[in-house]
């Protein structure tokens, strides 16, 4: 198009009313509506405000109307309560991948009442009556939850003063028991027994002489070989070192045997998933179910709230199932919280087995859930075990006491007993159990510890509660030692974190092997440190490669040495005697250290050993005038152990 044109075409388009100017303009005229291509931004920006207006005050009018709540309907598929049922063996929705088959354990919580007839002297009179005693046969628990969440930190120091002598016992297990159950109270007079009084012969001799000449026959005059024994002699072993025929009995050996150290390797992966199948054999508040098996009372609320539609107005039966599914909390990785519950029916009831369940939702609320992958029930309670989540003995022992109702210092006094034969800080192996025997609570008496009894691993450990003549109470093992030991393993605030054990390794810092002489306890620097035993101190000062260190003379050849303080305890020096527990320094870095940690070494008769496995004597041992009471102690809390619970009397409603 030449420039004729151009202009020409530009003459047609301003007489048609067209103009060269910009689409839009923000010259509008102040006050009137904007026209054609006028833009204003006092009316835009109005418009916009009252848009916002609107939406803030519609929304506050909602949420009022509604009282805050924010969720006003479930999903149809979520109230199915009736699932369909996915034939298979074991559950598959704990997690969508694993590499072996997750154990599965039988639990075990059992609260039983025992009674026997005790005696008792009231106003100079002696009274037989009975007495009811609280027995727990549980296994340990495998899923640490908030149940235990506020227990104290694991402290060796502390734990010794929680195993000092009790006060004098108000019942003598060892006399006050009496032989033979009773209904009621009965009095005992004692009298002095008649010259002329002859017991009534219950056995006559004739009858003696048959049974003696039986059993001799029986025994000596018996024609051909001896008879095979039906029971397997103690004498013999199915490792005997000579195989073949000895005394006509078969002896051998076991060949193609091999031990394989236990793969800890699950272990290491952290917390993961626990699914828990038990039975509520007792009718009674849900609640008390829910927070026995780690719920807290914030969650015991919402799951009574989401629940009150979906449990049946007659309320639960006894014998119901709980199906709990556990899992980690990025806010709490130490306890595991419910994920999920599933409630079913008992078997052989009418309808459909599953009642309801709930789940966790990402806001922390539990919201009616579909139901899982069916399982069938096992007859037992069970635990689906994660290796990650098993807790140290010291947490699972808190969460088992809590679990029964046992008071902190009941469970404190339990651990202390154990602490000085037991890593407290080792994790429990599945199958750990543990038996409490105590006196039942009274109006007038608070329940009192008679006997513990711990298997950690297939080693079980007992303790008999005793009280000496002179009035000390305390607990020994089957022996007659206590649970306290010489010295204490771990000597430091916390008991510290392992490192390095006894042994050879390559050193960290010259990278060559060599013998590491002691343990390697990481803590923070400045953490106390306390002498492991009552003694001497024999060393204080530098040493090249220990830094600051300090050694303790103790009684039969025994000594301890302590390196890498950061400093000293004010007020000692070579000669001072300090007592088990009593801060000698604190944690540190110096001399030949990558961080700060506590190297503790043991010596016997100047011999280096394993601090963590060498056997210590115990600090306390019976008297041996002593033995014979402790030994009726320990065989009437045997005998208590191995009777049947009291019968339960249930009150029937009108």
């Amino acid at each position: 198009m030449n420039s004729t044109q151009r202009r020409r075409q530009v003459a047609m388009l301003r007489a048609a009313g067209f103009e060269d100017s910009p689409a839009l303009t923000v010259q509008s005229t102040d006050g009137e509506i904007p026209q054609g291509r006028e833009l204003s931004f006092a009316w835009l920006s109005g418009t916009v405000m009252t848009g916002l207006t609107s939406v803030l005050l519609m929304g506050a009018a909602l949420y009022v109307s509604f009282q805050g709540q924010d969720t006003f309907s479930t999903a149809y598929a979520a109230l199915q309560l009736a699932a369909p049922r996915i034939e298979q063996p074991t559950a598959t929705d704990i997690m969508a991948k694993s590499s072996r088959l997750r154990p599965i354990a039988a639990t075990r919580s059992d609260l039983e009442i025992i009674e026997a007839a005790i005696r008792q002297n009231v106003d100079g009179r002696e009274i037989i009556r009975n007495q009811p005693f609280t027995r727990i046969r549980a296994t340990l628990a495998t899923t640490a939850t908030s149940l235990s969440a506020d227990a104290p930190a694991y402290d060796p120091v502390a734990i010794l003063n929680k195993t000092q002598p009790l006060k004098v016992a108000s019942l003598d297990i060892a006399t006050d028991v009496y032989g033979t159950d009773v209904d009621g109270e009965v009095a005992v007079r004692q009298a002095a027994m008649p010259a002329n009084f002859v017991p009534t012969r219950s056995i006559s001799d004739q009858s003696a002489a048959e049974f003696v000449r039986g059993v001799a026959e029986a025994t000596f005059f018996t024609d051909g070989p001896p008879q095979a024994l039906a029971y397997a002699s103690f004498g013999l072993s199915n490792n005997s070192p000579t195989p073949g025929v000895a005394d006509n009995l078969l002896t051998g050996i076991a060949e193609n045997v091999t031990v394989m150290p236990k793969s800890t390797l699950g272990a290491d992966k952290g917390q993961g998933r626990t699914e828990r199948f038990l039975t509520v054999r007792e009718v009674g508040p849900l609640a008390d179910t829910l927070v026995r098996n780690g719920f807290t009372s914030a969650q015991v609320v919402m799951v009574e709230n989401t629940l009150a539609n979906l449990i049946p107005a007659g309320g639960l039966p006894a014998g119901i199932r709980l199906r709990i599914l556990y899992g980690p909390l990025t806010s709490d990785p130490n306890s595991l919280v419910p994920y999920r519950m599933s409630i079913y029916r008992p078997d052989g009831t009418q309808g459909d087995r599953h009642i309801a369940t709930v789940a966790l939702s990402d806001t922390g609320q539990y919201v009616v859930g579909l139901q899982p992958d069916w399982v069938e029930f096992p007859e037992e309670d069970v635990e689906q075990i994660n290796v990650g989540n098993l807790p140290t003995v010291y947490r699972s022992i808190w969460e088992t006491g809590r679990k029964h109702d046992l008071d902190n210092d009941t469970i404190e006094r339990i651990i202390g007993m154990f602490a000085y034969d037991v890593d407290m800080t080792k994790r429990i192996t599945a199958g750990d159990t543990i038996e409490i025997l105590e006196t039942a609570a009274t109006p007038d008496a608070e329940p009192e510890l008679l006997y513990v009894g711990l298997n950690l691993g297939g080693t079980k450990r007992q303790l008999y509660r005793f009280t000496t003549p002179d009035g000390t109470v305390d607990f020994f093992d089957p022996d007659g030692e206590t649970g306290k030991r010489f010295l204490n393993r771990r000597p430091l605030e916390g008991g510290g974190t392992l490192r390095s054990r006894f042994g050879y390794r390559i050193h960290p810092i010259f990278k060559t092997r060599r013998l590491h002489t002691g343990v390697d306890l990481a803590a923070p620097t400045g953490t106390p440190i306390y002498a492991a035993g009552d003694g001497v101190i024999t060393y204080y000062k530098w040493q090249s490669g220990y830094g600051n260190k300090v050694e303790i003379q103790h009684v039969n050849g025994y000594e301890t040495a302590y390196g890498h303080m950061s400093r000293y305890a004010d007020g000692l020096g070579v000669g001072s005697k300090v007592r088990q527990g009593q801060v000698i320094g604190y944690v540190g870095s110096t001399g030949q250290s990558t961080g700060p940690h506590l190297h503790f070494e043991v010596l016997i008769n100047g011999n280096l050993v394993d601090p963590l496995s060498v056997k210590l004597p115990k600090d306390n041992v019976l008297a041996q005038q002593y033995r014979g009471e402790f030994e009726q102690t320990m065989a009437q809390i045997n005998d208590l152990l191995a009777r049947d619970p009291a019968p339960v009397s249930v009150a029937q409603a009108n």
